[in-house]
């Protein structure tokens, strides 16, 4: 475990504790899983997205983000997303199937042998899928990412669309990583629209699950709010947002809408942005504007979608 994940070994022939006969013999019936790098791409601001390959010819992504002090990996837990999102670029390859724990891992693994000597500081799995439709391979990755890895459960962050059932299990069988909803909307009928989610799991159930949710001492769930044009940007929404998020120790980050080639939404203004997090604050909310970074090779939130052509 020790030469797998802290020594980041490609073969068993490497683990030199063992003797040649038994690497031998090992590398007969075992190997060591690796992701094949297929692209690396780096943005004119510094974030790099890793094109990996999978055994079954299946592809992922994986964006490194740099910010002042910090080195945040986003790993994907699926190929594509059944959750049909429709901001959501990744959405619309649909689901090929979920990561295995290792695949999940092995992201990790991957990108800290490429970025030598630089060191990741934070794990978000927010990339390609959705975590909890992949609820025990994730499960199964954070615990090794957290006892074979070493990296403490405070510096992950779990993404989630709301599927509740499953959130309400995650503090039960997962180490207390840090939790992130996906909102986006402050009314059932725009939410309906844009994350069909919540025609399963509206948005009272899905708040209810948050206030049940046992955070540990200081710690908050954010609530990431993609600002759609003329769609979820009014003051009107602001208002509900600080109503909704009572009671929760939470902060809300703002993520100005990425653009892709056919969308339906635009991005709003930076001045609507700057009054809807105003209103925010106002209201005694903690209230981040989150700069999109790697637009360019289309890294940013919402844009990942490996190497599928799309209909």
């Amino acid at each position: 475990m020790h030469w797998i994940y802290e020594r980041h070994a490609l073969s068993i022939n490497e683990i030199t504790e063992l003797s040649k006969d038994l690497r031998e013999r090992l590398s007969e019936t075992a190997y060591i899983s690796s992701l094949k790098l297929l692209d690396r791409q780096i943005s004119k601001d510094g974030t790099e997205k890793f094109l990996f390959g999978l055994e079954d010819g299946e592809t992922i992504e994986s964006v490194l983000i740099p910010d002042e002090d910090r080195l945040t990996l986003c790993i994907s837990s699926q190929v594509g997303c059944a959750m049909c999102c429709k901001f959501c670029l990744t959405g619309k390859m649909g689901l090929k199937r979920n990561l295995q724990a290792h695949e999940i891992i092995d992201q990790i693994i991957s990108v800290i042998r490429s970025i030598k000597p630089r060191q990741l500081t934070n794990i978000v799995l927010m990339g390609m899928g959705e975590p909890l439709a992949n609820f025990d391979n994730v499960i199964e990755a954070l615990w090794r990412i957290v006892r074979f890895m070493k990296i403490s459960p405070r510096r992950i962050t779990l993404s989630t669309s709301g599927i509740v059932p499953k959130m309400l299990e995650l503090p039960k069988k997962a180490p207390m990583v840090n939790l992130a909803i996906s909102l986006n909307a402050t009314t059932d009928e725009a939410r309906d629209y844009i994350m069909p989610v919540n025609k399963a799991y509206p948005i009272k159930a899905l708040l209810d699950a948050c206030h049940r949710f046992p955070l540990p001492p200081r710690r908050r769930i954010t609530f990431e709010y993609v600002m759609l044009k003329g769609f979820n940007d009014s003051d009107e929404d602001a208002k509900r947002l600080i109503s909704l998020l009572k009671g929760i120790p939470s902060k809300v980050n703002l993520i100005p809408f990425n653009p892709y080639e056919g969308s339906e939404f635009k991005t709003p203004d930076d001045k609507r942005i700057l009054k809807f997090q105003d209103i925010l604050i106002k209201g005694n909310i903690t209230a981040l504007i989150r700069k999109s970074k790697g637009q360019d090779i289309l890294a940013a939130c919402g844009q990942l979608k490996a190497k599928y052509k799309l209909e």
